[in-house]
């Protein structure tokens, strides 16, 4: 099993920080550096900048979110960040939410299903240097009756073949992404239930595109914090896992929230979700039940952070991307540090 890095959002002002943890990862042999977006920093700018200052460690984009780009555009983003970084970059899509798709983007959240399996192989027949056209619901090229002709990308990216992720939840979204796709990023993942919530969804995907899961990798994020107080380590990840659970999405539509009560918490997540849409955010933080961030994070001392890996390389996770906690460098530095060594404890390394 890998270990990657996750340095969420630029411009928390921790961007000098991140920069530093970045290049730790390198230095300690991580396998890639992945960057988010949603309505602020964007992730290929910072893709950019990492890859520019780091020797080794891929960068990935977790996610670029399908709404906000053409998938041609896209494709030319990928290429270029693949060529500039000496075959480092990883693409990670996603269809985002309905609230950040419609309120910033002004997309329509329909069929999202439809439209990422039309993106995706717009970008795989843009990658291929050959002509681009595509008849589809959602896209046309080149349109009809109008001036536009097939062009082909100018840009030679690194690799012939750059990985694709797509970040899914939901049993459907997961299966399309084991039938199209290199990878899934997931989140809140249980090792417990990721053979129930993910790997089989996933499995029959593949299975369905005549492949097995031999190579696709299987990439969740999970918070990373060090220390002997598994309760006080818990309790610092109750306003983020309310924000999602409760906050990300309306009540008819919150894909975290489905998935926490895929995983048993069906009457906790309910109340997380009423009392954060109320506003009692510190309300739905403390409804958070104790297990379900201790069984989606890394908590506690080196050894018990090592029993953590060994579980989710047996539930089939080949990439495992940390998210190290701590309020300064010093400290997240230190959980980067205590990852690789909690890896060779574990003898995954």
């Amino acid at each position: 099993m890998r270990l990657g890095i996750n340095l969420g959002y630029w411009g928390a002002g921790m961007d000098g920080d991140n920069l530093a943890v970045a290049q730790e990862a390198d230095r300690l042999g991580y396998d890639v550096c992945w960057a988010a977006e949603a309505y602020g920093s964007d992730a290929p700018t910072v893709l950019t900048w990492v890859a520019a200052q780091t020797e080794r460690i891929d960068v990935g984009s977790a996610i670029m979110q399908i709404p906000a780009r053409q998938p041609a555009m896209t494709a030319m983003t990928a290429a270029t960040l693949d060529s500039l970084s000496g075959g480092r970059f990883r693409l990670g899509l996603g269809v985002s939410g309905p609230q950040v798709s419609e309120g910033w983007y002004g997309v329509r959240f329909d069929k999202p299903l439809a439209r990422t399996r039309e993106y995706v192989e717009i970008i795989r027949k843009a990658m291929t240097r050959e002509r681009l056209t595509h008849e589809g619901e959602h896209w046309t090229l080149p349109l009809p009756e109008g001036p536009g002709k097939p062009i082909k990308l100018t840009v030679h990216p690194q690799r012939e073949h750059i990985p694709l992720y797509i970040a899914a939840i939901g049993p459907r979204n997961l299966e399309q992404t084991g039938e199209i796709a290199d990878g899934a990023l997931l989140i809140f993942p249980s090792a417990e239930h990721l053979e129930e919530t993910a790997i089989r969804h996933l499995r029959a995907g593949r299975e369905r595109a005549g492949k097995t899961m031999d190579g696709f990798d299987v990439c969740p994020t999970v918070p990373l914090a060090v220390g002997d107080d598994v309760t006080a380590l818990a309790d610092m990840f109750r306003p983020y896992t309310a924000l999602y659970v409760g906050g990300m999405g309306s009540r008819k539509q919150n894909f975290y929230n489905q998935l926490a009560q895929r995983m048993g918490y069906e009457k906790e997540a309910a109340e997380i979700q009423e009392k954060y849409l109320s506003g009692d955010k510190d309300g739905a933080a403390a409804a958070v039940p104790h297990r379900l961030i201790d069984s989606t994070a890394l908590l506690g001392p080196v050894e018990r952070i090592a029993d953590g890996m060994r579980a989710y390389a047996e539930a089939g996770v080949t990439t495992l991307t940390l998210a190290p906690a701590g309020f300064t460098l010093d400290e997240r530095i230190a959980a980067l540090r205590t990852g690789t060594e909690a890896l060779e404890r574990a003898g995954l390394a």
